[in-house]
C-alpha cells in the first residue's frame, strides 16, 4: 500500500456516523459544523512507530497478569489484520481492553456494583507477525448496564485498537460474540447502517483456535479498507 493510501479517508457511508440519535453520547460529541480536513505531513508518515519492544512478555495473556487466575470463562481470540487486497499488516501493535466476567472495568469511573476481579486488569497488547496474525488469551467479558436508555445493557464485547505504521493511523473497533441476545438492542452496534458490515463486528467461533479442555476459540479478522472492511469507531465515543 502506498504512503498516500495509508491516509486515504474511508468512502462516505462505510462507517458509523458521528451523530447516531439512539446513542445518547453522540448528541454532545458529534461535530455541528463541517469538518476541516488537514493535509498530512512527513511527520505523520514517518512515526512514531510502536513495535514489539514495547510489549511485555505476558501482555497478550490477560489471564497471567495477576497473582492468580481471574474468574470467568477462558477464551482465545485470534485473527489477522489485512488490507483490502488481502495483504497482511505486519509487525503492527494491537491493543485490547474489556470489562471482567462480571461486567465491570478496572476503572475509577466505573460505578457498576458488579465485583472487581483483582486478578484481571482487562487490557493487553500484541504485535502481528509476518502474516498479520495475532493471538490473545483472555476471559469472556460480561454484559453491563450503561444508562443510555431505559434498561440499557451493553452486549459482551472487546475493544480493539490497531496502530499501523504511525500514531495518527490508529483505528479503533469492537468485537462482539455470536448469538448474543443483546445485539439487536445495542445502539453502538446498530450505529453501523449496513447489516453485512455489522456482521463483520461479530467474531466467529473457531475450532482451530479452541484448545481441548482449556478454552474456546474465536476468530476476529480486521480488514482495513474496501468492500469487506471492518467498521471502525470514533475513538472519542468509547463505550
Amino acid at each position: 500500500m502506498a504512503d498516500k493510501d495509508i491516509y486515504r479517508r474511508p468512502a462516505p457511508g462505510t462507517q458509523p456516523p458521528y451523530l447516531h440519535r439512539p446513542y445518547s453520547s453522540t448528541h454532545k460529541r458529534a461535530p455541528t459544523r463541517p469538518l476541516v480536513v488537514l493535509p498530512q505531513t512527513l511527520s505523520e508518515v514517518t512515526g512514531p512507530v510502536f513495535g514489539a519492544e514495547l510489549v511485555a512478555p505476558n501482555a497478550a495473556d490477560l489471564t497471567r497478569q495477576g497473582r492468580g487466575e481471574p474468574l470467568g470463562e477462558r477464551i482465545v481470540v485470534a485473527g489477522r489484520v489485512l488490507d483490502e487486497d488481502g495483504r497482511p499488516l505486519r509487525r503492527t501493535l494491537i491493543e485490547i481492553w474489556q470489562c471482567n466476567s462480571a461486567g465491570r472495568y478496572l476503572h475509577q469511573k466505573d460505578n457498576h456494583d458488579a465485583p472487581i476481579d483483582p486478578n484481571f486488569q482487562g487490557c493487553g497488547q500484541a504485535v502481528t507477525d509476518d502474516e498479520g496474525r495475532y493471538r490473545f488469551i483472555t476471559i469472556r467479558p460480561g454484559a453491563y448496564p450503561w444508562r443510555n436508555h431505559h434498561n440499557a445493557w451493553r452486549p459482551s464485547h472487546i475493544h480493539f485498537s490497531v496502530f499501523g505504521p504511525a500514531f495518527l493511523t490508529r483505528l479503533v473497533t469492537q468485537m462482539y460474540f455470536p448469538g448474543d441476545p443483546l445485539l439487536p438492542f445495542d445502539p453502538i452496534f446498530n450505529a453501523v447502517p449496513d447489516e453485512r458490515a455489522r456482521d463483520r463486528l461479530i467474531a466467529d467461533f473457531d475450532w482451530e483456535a479452541t484448545e481441548p479442555e482449556w478454552a474456546l476459540g474465536y476468530r476476529f479478522d480486521i480488514i482495513l479498507r474496501g468492500r469487506n472492511a471492518t467498521p471502525l469507531e470514533d475513538p472519542a465515543h468509547g463505550g
